[in-house]
């Protein structure tokens, strides 16, 4: 509950690959500040473990964590590692990760919304497209996809049939050697008038003067309607 009554919105954050709970949160510091009187930002850890890398800049991971700091959503590969930019029939572990959200729904929901960074972002337009086929307990009001790209999977191939009617927000960087713009612009057509913000910096959640509007602006829409 915000000063003066008001109901914050409540978004569960999801952590792109590499990261968890802690990281992301650590992360995004700045981003939270901005939304602390219109967000309640709830974090979970994908139930996936990461092989650590000697030089973790992949997905933007958290640089000198240790294996049971590093997690994942699905893997792209048998050998239990992922590539954003590899085509692959594997999605392992993704079934598994729907079901911990799903969980995490009946347990910590409702939400109203919900947020994924790279990997993460990825994984919640595979939410979103659930949303649309009506699966429970998917019920949330928008979606915020930072980096975020379609899965090369073809095993998810079809959560990409049906347009998402749910608004969201994409952000993307001029300058993400990561999750190339290219690929965060492709996704776009999978959604109904999506609201875009592009920056001109990398791999990260942008928080400057002029990225801050876009968020709230969006935001603003929900938090009136909570408070109606």
């Amino acid at each position: 509950m915000a000063d003066g009554g008001k109901k914050l919105l409540k978004v569960l954050c999801i952590h792109g690959y590499r990261q968890n709970a802690q990281t992301f949160r650590e992360r995004t510091g700045a981003f939270r500040k901005i939304l602390k009187k219109h967000a309640e930002l709830v974090f979970i850890t994908a139930p996936l473990p990461v092989k650590p890398l000697e030089n973790n800049d992949e997905e933007g991971g958290a640089i000198g964590a240790s294996k049971e700091d590093q997690y994942g959503w699905w893997y792209s590969s048998n050998d239990d590692s992922f590539h954003a930019q590899d085509y692959t029939d594997v999605c392992k572990g993704f079934d598994q990760s729907v079901e911990v959200v799903k969980q995490v729904f009946k347990e910590q929901g409702p939400f109203d919304g919900v947020l994924g960074f790279s990997q993460g972002a990825s994984f919640v337009a595979m939410l979103c497209a659930l949303r649309e086929k009506n699966v429970e307990p998917f019920a949330f009001d928008f979606a915020i996809m930072v980096a975020g790209f379609r899965s090369r999977s073809s095993q998810h191939d079809e959560l990409y049939s049906t347009k998402v009617t749910c608004p969201t927000l994409h952000v993307y960087g001029d300058t993400d050697r990561v999750i190339q713009k290219e690929m965060s612009v492709e996704m776009l057509q999978y959604f109904k008038e999506p609201v875009e913000l592009n920056h001109q910096g990398g791999h990260f959640i942008p928080t400057s003067a002029p990225q801050k509007k876009v968020y709230l602006d969006f935001l603003n829409t929900f938090l009136a309607k909570k408070n109606s």
